[in-house]
């Protein structure tokens, strides 16, 4: 909180800061541990997945307490990147539909009846999702009306070409934007 703040004070316009969660207490994940691969237990509307839309309020709440607010969260980090992460990895496991009903059922309901007006990011994954992601999430009017736009990350972006990914989901849903949310060099060992 003290560097976000002393940012905010030397940025000449507002900085937007966007929040993406790593993963949900142990207790609320199918491999009991914040760590490896799991899901959030049960399914969408139910105990475990309203008390998780509900720590996303918590956690803008006492940031709000200090002054900082967010103009964006993403539903999960690299949803899909939890099925594959190293044992040690803080993760969630979500699919598209799970993240849609996840969207359209909880964290979308929640964030709307808070007093925030921060907006919802979906995916913030590999583009190499789109379009289908984007399909599964925003094909469903009640997910689509809770999310502002698609966060995307560019790691495969060697795999997949603009045109196919980020064009292509553009031409579906033109009311939602898509932002890169996460990029940095090196992590290719080999390169």
């Amino acid at each position: 909180i003290p560097l976000l703040r002393r940012a905010l004070a030397m940025s000449k316009r507002p900085l937007l800061l966007f929040a993406s969660p790593w993963t949900a207490p142990g207790w609320m994940k199918s491999n009991g541990d914040v760590r490896g691969k799991g899901t959030l237990k049960g399914k969408a509307g139910d105990k475990y997945h309203k008390t998780w839309a509900n720590y996303f309020i918590k956690f803008l709440d006492e940031y709000a307490k200090h002054n900082v607010t967010f103009w964006a969260v993403t539903a999960q980090n690299e949803p899909l990147a939890g099925l594959f992460t190293p044992p040690q990895a803080p993760t969630i496991a979500f699919t598209a539909a799970q993240q849609r009903d996840f969207i359209a059922q909880d964290l979308g309901p929640a964030l709307a009846r808070s007093p925030h007006r921060t907006q919802l990011l979906m995916l913030d994954d590999q583009r190499i999702h789109l379009p289908h992601w984007a399909k599964v999430v925003l094909g469903n009017a009640t997910a689509a009306r809770y999310v502002a736009g698609l966060a995307v990350h560019w790691y495969l972006d060697a795999i997949v070409p603009p045109s196919c990914s980020l064009e292509a989901t553009h031409k579906l849903f033109p009311d939602h934007f898509l932002l890169y949310t996460e990029a940095c060099t090196g992590f290719f060992m080999f390169r």
